[in-house]
C-alpha cells in the first residue's frame, strides 16, 4: 500500500477511503465488521461515515467495528449537516448549536473521543461561514476534533472559508470531498486547481458514479435486480462513456470497476476516492484498483469517450437549493 498525503496535515491515509454510507441499510454488522477488518489487513487506514447515514446507525456499527486498537490505526471521518430529528428545527444545519451537539453524538456512537476528520457535509448559504468555523475551530481547541472538512461545497465557498480562517485566526478546512468520476468531470475546472494550490486533500464521493461505471448496464437490457437506475434513462454521451470503459477495461485485463477508480486515483491532486461496497465481495472487487497502473495511452482513452471539465451526468451542483438532507 503506498499512502497518500492528506493534503498539507502530514497525516498518510490510504489511496483507497472505504465508505460506510450502506451500513445499516444493505449491510448488517456482522458484514461491516468483516469488511473493515479485511480493509485493514489490506493495508486501508481512512474510514469514512456520517452522522445521517442510516440516522446514526452507520456510525454505531463502524464503532463497534473498530471497537478496541483497531480505532488508533485508523484515520476517522465523519460529517454533520443533516436533519436528525424531524421536530427539532435546529437539529441540523452548520450553525453552531448543531455542529456541538452532532459532534457529541457522533462521539458517542463512534464509541471514541476524538474524530480525526470532521467535514460539514454540504454547505449552507444561511449560515456565514464564520459561524462554522469559529465552531469547529472550537472542537479542534476542545480536542474532540483533529482536523476539518469539506464536502461539495463550490470553489468560491471553499476559498472564501480558506480566507476567512486566515482573517480569523481560525482553523482552516484540509480536504473537500466532491462528486467526481467519469461521468462528471467538472471539479477539474476549478475546484481541483484549487485544491492543489491551496493544499486541500481531494475525497471524491461516488466514484463509480452510483453503480453507472461498474459495467453492470449493458444498452438494451434491464437493469439487474436491485441497481438504483434505469438504464432506458442514459443519455447517448453516458453510454459513449460505459462502453468506451468496458472495451478499455477488457483490453487490459480488468473490470470496468477497477479501471474507473485507478483512472480517478491517478488524476492529479485526488487524494482518496471514497469506496461504498455492501459486502466483502464489492470491496474486493473495489480494491483490485490499486494493481491497475494507468497510462498515458489511458488517459488519451479517457478523454475521448468524455472530455476533461465536462459531463454526461449531473452530480456537481454547486447552486445548492433545497437537498436530500434537509
Amino acid at each position: 500500500m503506498e499512502y497518500r498525503a492528506l493534503g498539507r496535515t502530514g497525516v498518510q491515509v490510504s489511496p483507497l477511503c472505504l465508505g460506510t454510507m450502506t451500513f445499516g441499510w444493505k449491510t448488517d454488522q456482522a458484514e461491516a465488521t468483516r469488511m473493515i477488518d479485511r480493509f485493514l489487513d489490506d493495508g486501508g487506514n481512512f474510514i469514512d461515515t456520517a452522522n445521517v447515514y442510516s440516522r446514526g446507525v452507520s456510525e454505531e456499527m463502524t464503532g463497534k467495528s473498530l471497537a478496541g486498537e483497531k480505532r488508533h490505526r485508523v484515520v476517522l471521518a465523519t460529517k454533520a449537516h443533516g436533519k436528525m430529528d424531524e421536530n427539532d428545527p435546529n437539529a441540523w444545519g452548520n450553525h453552531r448549536k448543531n455542529l456541538m451537539a452532532a459532534c457529541d453524538a457522533s462521539l458517542k456512537r463512534l464509541g471514541t473521543d476524538y474524530i480525526d476528520l470532521y467535514q460539514i457535509h454540504r454547505p449552507q448559504a444561511s449560515v456565514p461561514i464564520d459561524e462554522t468555523l469559529r465552531a469547529l475551530d472550537d472542537l479542534i481547541r476542545q480536542g474532540k476534533v483533529r482536523y476539518i472538512g469539506t464536502s461539495t461545497y463550490a470553489a468560491w465557498q471553499v476559498m472564501e472559508a480558506l480566507a476567512v480562517s486566515k482573517e480569523l485566526g481560525l482553523n482552516r478546512f484540509v480536504s473537500e470531498q466532491p462528486p467526481y468520476h467519469l461521468l462528471d468531470r467538472r471539479v477539474e475546472r476549478e475546484l481541483m486547481p484549487l485544491c492543489r494550490t491551496y493544499g486541500l486533500a481531494v475525497l471524491p464521493w461516488s466514484p463509480l458514479a452510483g453503480g453507472k461505471l461498474t459495467g453492470k448496464y449493458v444498452r438494451g437490457q434491464s437493469a439487474p435486480e436491485g441497481s438504483r437506475e434505469n438504464p432506458e434513462n442514459f443519455s447517448e454521451a453516458t453510454w459513449a462513456v460505459l462502453e468506451g470503459l468496458d472495451r478499455h477495461a477488457k483490453s487490459k485485463g480488468c473490470s470496468s470497476t477497477a479501471f474507473a477508480l485507478a483512472w480517478l486515483m491517478a488524476q492529479p491532486g485526488v487524494t482518496s476516492p471514497i469506496i461504498g461496497p455492501n459486502s466483502v465481495k464489492q470491496l474486493e472487487e473495489n480494491m483490485a484498483a490499486l494493481s491497475v497502473s494507468i497510462t498515458e495511452d489511458d488517459l488519451k482513452a479517457v478523454d475521448s469517450w468524455i472530455e476533461p471539465g465536462t459531463h454526461t451526468e449531473n452530480y456537481y451542483r454547486a447552486d445548492f437549493g433545497p437537498h436530500p438532507y434537509r
